[in-house]
């Protein structure tokens, strides 16, 4: 049997489409780009044999710790980009900076308040947005805790959705969400009958465990620095969810609009293209099975077995 083809291939095939067949376009950063729209998604599994495993890129090493920080700063409902950069995380202080805000019309916020970017969406969907340093608690739509009540009690629920796009609070962010949209599905495989059959879903002695699948939405997707990142990062999440509704993490499709490639990436891009796919990380979680989605450390997760290309220098547009 012809052994399977690296996942990681899906990214390197559609970096390569883009370069070659992309649209070239202007965009907001000035900075330009090859485009194409709606490629299509890419598909990674979350676990080996039962093994948990995280599909972050290989052929160039992808900066675990800011992956961890930021999600963890998203699942906080956090909105300010200081703790982040204090911690050594400088993704957002770009679009947090004096300049960008007053740019952006938002010159009455403090630096680094970024407005009700995702993490306010995720944990207070429909809250007043004052500033940064306001206790929200209690307001708003508890979006991830809902996914979570229904992942444990609906399971089978079509409607187990987080959504980081509120028209309303657009014009309040730096920056609006580039990843948007996120959709959790419970699967049950088929379990086998003490004679080796496979049973019916519903007749089996013992319910299989589900298995836990997302789907993401991604509306603009910088190919170079962005999407290796957004990848990591929705596994993560994926990961944490499962282990917090005691599910078995099963896989992550990332579903893309606006693909592109910036004009100053193309040759770091095409370097790595060259690569060969190394094997994804194992990933162990040091939280207990059942436990709550607030409160966990960057020391939670164990990535180890991770052994990717040297690291490529790629600017990010602001």
């Amino acid at each position: 049997m012809a052994e399977k083809r690296h996942e990681e291939y899906q990214y390197l095939d559609l970096v390569k489409e883009i370069l070659e067949n992309g649209e070239h376009r202007p965009d907001r950063t000035g900075t330009g780009t090859y485009s194409i729209f709606a490629p299509q998604p890419l598909k990674f599994s979350l676990n080996k044999g039962g093994k948990p495993i995280l599909p972050l890129l290989t052929t160039k090493r992808v900066f675990l710790k800011a992956v961890v920080g930021e999600l963890l700063w998203f699942v906080k409902g956090s909105t300010s980009s200081i703790p982040l950069s204090e911690a050594g995380i400088k993704i957002w202080d770009g679009n947090g900076s004096r300049e960008f805000l007053d740019n952006a019309g938002l010159g009455h916020r403090e630096v680094g308040d970024l407005g009700p970017v995702y993490g306010f969406q995720w944990r207070h969907f429909g809250a007043n947005y004052v500033d940064a340093k306001a206790d929200y608690t209690g307001q708003g739509v508890d979006q991830l805790a809902e996914v979570i009540d229904k992942l444990k009690n609906k399971p089978y629920d079509r409607r187990i959705i987080m959504s980081a796009w509120n028209p309303r609070d657009l014009k309040l962010m730096a920056l609006p969400p580039c990843h948007m949209f996120a959709q959790f599905y419970v699967s049950y495989p088929r379990a086998k009958r003490a004679n080796g059959t496979l049973a019916e879903n519903g007749d089996s002695e013992e319910k299989p465990k589900g298995h836990l699948h997302c789907q993401l939405y991604q509306r603009s997707c910088d190919m170079g620095l962005g999407v290796p990142f957004n990848i990591a990062s929705y596994a993560l999440l994926t990961h944490m969810l499962a282990r917090v509704c005691d599910l078995v993490p099963g896989s992550l499709t990332h579903v893309m609009g606006d693909a592109h490639v910036y004009l100053d990436h193309i040759e770091p891009l095409k370097e790595q293209l060259e690569r060969e796919p190394r094997d994804f990380p194992d990933l162990e979680i040091k939280r207990d099975v059942g436990c709550s989605i607030d409160g966990w450390a960057a020391e939670d997760f164990v990535v180890t077995g991770y052994n990717p290309h040297k690291s490529i220098a790629m600017k990010m547009s602001v």
